[in-house]
C-alpha cells in the first residue's frame, strides 16, 4: 500500500464568497492563514517525508508554512495545477446556476460529462493526475507518508483517482469539514496513461 497525504489550501477570499477559482491565482486570506496554523499542530505527528503542492498561490502558501513548520521540503509540480474552468472562473456558483441550470445540474451529478467553456474536461485532468501519481509512487516507493496540497475541486479529483469512488458535485468539496486525509491505495489500481 502506498499512502498520500491530501491536504487542502487554507481558504481564499473566492472561497468565502462562492466563487470558481479554477487556474486563476488567488491568495490564502486571514481566515485560510489561520487554517492553515491549526493544520500545522494537527500534522506534527505524520511522518511526512516530502511535500509537493498545485502551482497555486493558497497551496503553494500552505505548503511553504507546513514545510517550514514540519522542515520538510516543498516542490511545485506543474501536473498539480487545478482543474481549468475557463468562462467560469471569477464567476459565483450560484450565477452557473441561474444561467446555466441544465449544465450546472449535470455538472453536479456527472461532472466527467461537462467540458467548462474554454477550460479543461475532467478526463484531462485525470490523466494529468494519474501521471503525477505514477511519479510519487516510482520515487518514494514506500518509503513512508508523501503530502499533496491540492484545491478544490482537483482535491477531490485525486480522491476519486485513488480510490475509484464516485466523483459527485465537485463544487460542493470546498475546504471545509476535512483540511486534510491520508488515503491508502494499491499503486498498480492508478492507471498511468
Amino acid at each position: 500500500m502506498f499512502k498520500i497525504l491530501l491536504i487542502r489550501p487554507g481558504v481564499t477570499e473566492y472561497d468565502q464568497q462562492g466563487r470558481i477559482q479554477g487556474t486563476l491565482d488567488i491568495p490564502l486570506c486571514e481566515d485560510g492563514r489561520r487554517q492553515v496554523e491549526a493544520m500545522i499542530a494537527d500534522l506534527r505527528a505524520q511522518p511526512i517525508k516530502a511535500i509537493y503542492t498545485s502551482p497555486s498561490q493558497a497551496a503553494e502558501q500552505t505548503a511553504a508554512a507546513l514545510g517550514e513548520a514540519l522542515d520538510v521540503k516543498v516542490k511545485t509540480l506543474d501536473s498539480l495545477q487545478n482543474l481549468d474552468h475557463g468562462l467560469w472562473q471569477g464567476m459565483l456558483v450560484k450565477d452557473v446556476k441561474t444561467k446555466q441550470p441544465k449544465v450546472y445540474r449535470q455538472w453536479q451529478e456527472q461532472p466527467a460529462t461537462v467540458c467548462p467553456p474554454q477550460g479543461e474536461s475532467v478526463g484531462d485532468a485525470e490523466q494529468r493526475l494519474q501521471g503525477a501519481v505514477a511519479k510519487l509512487v516510482k520515487k518514494y516507493k514506500s518509503e513512508g507518508l508523501v503530502a499533496v496540497v491540492l484545491p478544490e475541486p482537483l482535491a477531490s479529483l485525486l480522491r476519486h483517482v485513488l480510490r475509484h469512488d464516485e466523483l459527485g458535485d465537485l463544487w460542493t468539496c470546498r475546504n471545509g469539514n476535512t483540511p486534510w486525509e491520508i488515503i491508502e491505495f494499491v499503486p498498480e489500481a492508478v492507471d498511468s496513461k
